[in-house]
């Protein structure tokens, strides 16, 4: 338990044992004195339900002028509720390919081989040597190689590193599924060609590889393309006198896949955002309270890492537990699992300040218990990354409209929408009153998300 997390608890009036928090003194009656507040009976799912009808109208696809027109509407409803805000605009890039070659000797590969977004631009010739999967344990010398990878099991950006530092020239990346070569993401700086083929393309350059030395050759020429996306920062400073000087997030991404109405991923988690936004802002609070949306989610967590990346170290000394909403009304996410299938993921499967306190206030407003599990992809990691107290709450597995166009209003619950502002409201108010309730048993579910 961190220095941070310690001197909340204790501010509350728990006691510390093994690590681990206990009430010094009757849990459920100190718990009934906020559940008894009117502040979660104010919590409208009709009002949450409208936002996402608004924002799902179109799709708001990062750096289009749908992100721009979600950003400026919920920055003016943080504005009608009181709050200093700022949008933060910051760069994306996208990358138009004007061609790709590649040549096995002085034969030309054939089909169409694709050129990962933010490859860079070159020609290079190399022998060709296989790395496997690219993983550290995999890649040996590599120097001055062009370098053969399976697609799967770590991320594209972490395979071109770990090639990267031990000096390939070039990356070509096999498909580990049986169609297509659609396929691969390069961060920048990683500043060689790197170009996706086909499976069947792949393993019979493996087998080559078996009998003989191959020269390849890879010739990229992309056009990169700057954007604006944003996030949107509402901030409520604390109004007791009493201030402990401590900082709370709760955010959302607003930004939805290309041609997707995005109601459910994540109109749903910014419609709980504005929900919980408009109730806290008649609350009295001893801690600062930021509400966030984050745009480019869907492109790797741009905004997200971009405001995390900003943040003085001040601020993050101060910050105690981020709250991340990513698909919260799904009406056919969840599966057959309890609770409807909410969940809470962490990136490292441990649990936290927040996952305590979500496991907490489920138990006591809705007689459920929620398990947590380890998962990334969302908003949450930037945080954790930052040795912040993080979770997303997700109904997991997620539903069958997941990044189609057919993410729509009418597959949105309202009971799972108050479920999970419920729950995340009633935890940032223990925080932030704070009489942070004595912690439940809880379990972790190795659940996958789909």
């Amino acid at each position: 338990m961190s220095k941070k997390t310690a001197a909340l608890f204790l501010a509350a009036g728990l006691v510390l044992s093994s690590g681990t928090a206990s009430m010094a003194a009757s849990p459920s009656t100190q718990y009934e004195v906020v559940i008894e507040n009117s502040f979660l009976k104010k919590i409208s799912a009709d009002n949450m339900y409208k936002t996402i009808e608004l924002l799902s109208k179109e799709p708001r696809e990062a750096g289009t002028e749908g992100e721009l027109k979600a950003v400026k509407y919920i920055e003016e409803e943080f504005k009608k509720l009181g709050y200093k805000t700022e949008i933060q605009p910051f760069p994306i890039y996208d990358f138009k390919t004007n061609y790709v070659k590649v040549k096995i000797g002085d034969a030309d590969l054939g089909g169409t081989p694709h050129a990962f977004s933010g490859s860079a631009s070159g020609k290079v010739t190399a022998p060709l040597v296989h790395v496997g999967k690219a993983t550290p344990e995999e890649v040996g010398d590599v120097k001055g190689k062009i370098v053969l990878v399976e697609r799967g099991d770590i991320s594209f950006i972490e395979k071109i590193s770990n090639v990267l530092e031990k000096g390939a020239v070039g990356v070509l990346m096999y498909n580990n599924a049986d169609e297509g070569n659609s396929f691969g993401q390069a961060a920048d700086g990683q500043n060689i060609p790197a170009v996706a083929i086909t499976k069947a393309d792949g393993l019979k350059l493996v087998d080559q590889l078996k009998a003989k030395e191959i020269s390849v050759s890879l010739d990229v020429d992309i056009e990169k393309i700057e954007k604006t996306s944003y996030n949107v920062i509402a901030t409520k400073p604390a109004t007791e006198k009493k201030n402990t000087g401590q900082i709370v997030t709760v955010g959302a991404h607003h930004d939805s896949v290309p041609g997707g109405p995005g109601a459910n991923d994540d109109a749903s988690g910014v419609s709980a955002v504005l929900e919980l936004a408009r109730l806290f802002a008649k609350e009295k609070t001893d801690t600062e309270i930021r509400f966030l949306t984050f745009g480019s989610e869907e492109r790797g967590l741009v905004g997200s890492s971009y405001y995390a990346s900003k943040l003085p170290k001040a601020d993050v000394d101060k910050m105690v537990a981020h709250f991340q909403m990513d698909m919260i009304g799904g009406r056919d996410a969840g599966g057959d699992n309890e609770a409807g299938g909410l969940i809470m993921y962490t990136i490292d499967g441990k649990k936290n300040l927040v996952t305590d306190l979500g496991a907490t206030s489920s138990y006591h407003i809705f007689n459920e218990v929620l398990p947590y599990g380890q998962l990334g992809r969302s908003d949450h990691q930037p945080f954790h990354d930052l040795g912040i107290p993080s979770a997303l709450f997700i109904h997991s597995p997620v539903e069958p409209w997941y990044h189609q166009p057919t993410d729509t209003l009418d597959k949105i619950d309202k009971n799972k929408l108050l479920q999970v502002a419920k729950i995340v409201g009633s935890s940032v108010y223990h925080i932030t009153d704070p009489k942070t309730p004595g912690i439940i048993k809880y379990y972790f579910e190795d659940r996958a998300v789909d």
